[in-house]
């Protein structure tokens, strides 16, 4: 989905920068710029560098939650017959975001649920700040990962919620757009209000 996101914004004329994991997707284009890594921590110092810059942050790489906390340098060998790894947690990059973001950036969220998804996406969109929250849910047949289609419901910081049917991921990524443009438009006429009230005031 970030992919076909970026794509979409690309093909409206924005500037984007993509901060991607190892992928086998190829994406060229004179206003695209892509800073690939390897792990959590690395996504989190490049996107730490875009933080301020962009007027819309799009969070949909599915980030690991943890990470081995040791690194073995060779072969662990098969001396037990159990074996524990011990794990500690990624930063999360959303929600250090959503403590720093301007009134005049918006982000978006994506939530892959599989059980109370409404409740925890509206959690998610509250906890880390978002202005919107993508739902899918594993439960959907031929959506999700692994699928070239995905359906999706957009929940917006007024909660209202917006269900799509089925569609290609590329319908998809015009869609989301399509809310974000509009959810700009509805805070560039409320802001135009507020300086009117102020002025008349």
């Amino acid at each position: 989905m970030g992919y076909a996101l970026a794509d979409t914004c690309l093909k409206l004329g924005a500037n984007v920068f993509l901060v991607s994991g190892p992928v086998h997707i190829q994406l060229t284009h004179p206003n695209l710029k892509i800073v690939r890594v390897n792990s959590a921590p690395e996504m989190y110092l490049a996107c730490c560098r875009f933080f301020e810059e962009v007027d819309i942050a799009v969070f949909a790489a599915a980030v690991a939650d943890y990470r081995p906390h040791r690194i073995a340098s060779r072969k662990i060998k098969k001396d037990e017959e159990t074996f524990s790894i011990r794990m500690i947690k990624n930063i999360d990059i959303a929600l250090e975001f959503g403590k720093v973001k301007r009134a005049d950036q918006l982000s978006v969220g994506f939530a892959l649920e599989t059980e109370d998804e409404l409740k925890n996406a509206i959690g998610k969109l509250e906890r880390k700040n978002f202005d919107m929250v993508v739902l899918n849910s594993m439960n959907d047949a031929d959506a999700g990962f692994g699928f070239d289609t995905n359906q999706i419901s957009i929940i917006k910081k007024n909660f209202a919620r917006k269900t799509f049917p089925l569609k290609t991921k590329n319908e998809v990524a015009s869609d989301i757009i399509s809310e974000i443009v509009h959810s700009l438009e509805e805070y560039e006429e409320n802001l135009r209000l507020d300086l009117y009230e102020s002025a008349y005031f």
